[in-house]
């Protein structure tokens, strides 16, 4: 079969974030000024490399407090590359639905590791939870894709959570350890702490879609 012609329906996309509304303005109003010579590749490109400029300014905060910092730089790379690339296609009308939901996403997975890689190597974060955090996002994000397939609804955000908010977190964080490098609670780390909420939080997101989806598709499908 040439899938190049198969015939294909892009997914509803669903975000309701807490900052989806002034972000996608925001976002609208880059893209229509942005150069002509930069595409959605190039955003994409450089999201990636802001997740790895993540990663790696985690590892030498282990040495350098200041690595914290760069850290919510490379964050706010992310955020412009990884955000914005979408919505050029869009603003264009150059849209490629499948190639840029399989490049957006195998690069989200690489950026994933990236970044708690880096936090593993930190020394703010203890590996377990760190190596932890990866699995639970993996499996959501399995599970966001097989919803995607199957029900034709690709899930941005999740209790008024997206990535855009979690960058926040993350960068608040980091600011927050700069500030006190010893802050902790009952013997956990700042990042100790928000590690095991996101895992709790992620699986009880993961759980509640398993439940809902499921169920939709056995009524769908029912014998």
């Amino acid at each position: 079969m040439n899938t190049t012609t198969t015939a294909f329906r892009d997914a509803l996309r669903t975000q309701q974030s807490l900052l989806a509304p002034a972000e996608k303005r925001c976002l609208i109003w880059i893209a229509s000024r942005m150069p002509v010579w930069i595409n959605s590749d190039h955003l994409t490109a450089l999201g990636l490399l802001g997740m790895l400029g993540t990663g790696l300014s985690y590892w030498w905060a282990s040495a350098h407090p200041a690595g914290l910092l760069l850290a919510s730089f490379w964050l706010m790379v992310n955020w412009f590359g990884d955000s914005l690339d979408g919505t050029l296609a869009r603003v264009r009308n150059r849209l490629r639905p499948r190639y840029g939901f399989y490049v957006d996403h195998i690069c989200d997975t690489f950026g994933s590791l990236f970044l708690l890689g880096g936090l593993a190597l930190s020394g703010h974060m203890n590996q377990n939870i760190a190596f932890g955090l990866l699995i639970v996002y993996l499996m959501l994000a399995i599970e966001i894709f097989l919803a995607t397939y199957t029900l034709g609804n690709f899930r941005i955000s999740y209790w008024k959570f997206s990535p855009t908010e979690v960058r926040i977190l993350l960068a608040i964080g980091n600011l927050a350890l700069w500030l006190h490098p010893a802050a902790s609670a009952f013997g956990f780390g700042l990042f100790d702490i928000g590690g095991i909420a996101g895992i709790v939080g992620m699986m009880m997101m993961l759980l509640n879609s398993v439940r809902k989806n499921a169920t939709l598709l056995y009524r769908a499908e029912a014998l």
